[in-house]
């Protein structure tokens, strides 16, 4: 799709891993990437496996496929940079939670309406009982922005067994959020119709190390593209910098 390809850039020793949402792309991060790089960052803003092309493509993957990829993905640029700080929206902020889960070496983290638990009984209950009426993809709503004018890459419907597992991770995600023991930064909408704030919420009250919340006022879900999409990328910015500057800064 027009827009979601991946963004890369070789910069210094400090490096910074960017991860987009479920059915979406890096088009999202792209302006924050390339304030990271213009910083002298090492980046990389990947296309996680089955977005960024056709529904389709999702339909087969789950969990195990994201969590692979971006396991890869920082596994290769923390060979190159000593201090890697990861940045994630949606499902990109569980990710994000999942590798700082399991990396102690994480400086931080920035999240941005993070997924950190599963979708209630009831969602996830209907989205079964379509699976099972053979239905694959769900027609979904508009995306989640207050701007009307934003479009970006993303599809037009979800993938049933894809959104069941990305719950399944999220569950796992959740039942180890106190191992998380990095900075951490929440960027939470006061309106998200997609992920509740609530998440965020639980996300403050669980991690083990020190926490900063920051609350948009005009945007929705898809924060990143939405009205305030430049305070976003300064005050990401700003915090990767901080973790990265300075090892120490990052643990407790």
């Amino acid at each position: 799709m027009p827009g979601a390809e991946p963004f890369s850039a070789d910069g210094g020793d400090e490096g910074a891993l960017l991860l987009h949402g479920f059915c979406g792309s890096p088009f999202g991060m792209r302006r924050t990437a390339t304030r990271l790089a213009a910083r002298g960052f090492t980046v990389e803003a990947p296309l996680l496996p089955g977005h960024g092309t056709a529904v389709e493509d999702l339909v087969p993957l789950g969990w195990a496929d994201w969590s692979s990829a971006v396991e890869d993905t920082y596994t290769r640029l923390q060979a190159q940079c000593p201090r890697v700080a990861v940045v994630g929206h949606s499902m990109g902020g569980t990710l994000a939670c999942w590798l700082a889960e399991r990396h102690p070496d994480v400086p931080g983290i920035a999240v941005v309406n993070p997924l950190v638990e599963p979708f209630d009984d009831e969602i996830r209950s209907a989205a079964r009982s379509l699976l099972e009426s053979r239905t694959k993809v769900w027609k979904g709503e508009p995306p989640d922005t207050a701007d009307p004018t934003v479009t970006f890459p993303t599809y037009d419907g979800t993938p049933i067994a894809a959104f069941l597992s990305l719950n399944e991770g999220a569950e796992e995600v959740a039942l180890g959020l106190g191992r998380i023991k990095c900075r951490v930064l929440v960027v939470s909408s006061r309106e998200d119709h997609v992920v509740p704030p609530v998440n965020g919420d639980l996300l403050v009250s669980s991690v083990s190390g020190p926490t900063e919340r920051v609350w948009l006022e005009r945007s929705y879900h898809n924060a990143m593209v939405d009205y305030d999409h430049e305070e976003v990328e300064s005050v990401i910015e700003a915090f990767v910098v901080s973790v990265t500057e300075d090892p120490g800064k990052g643990q407790t």
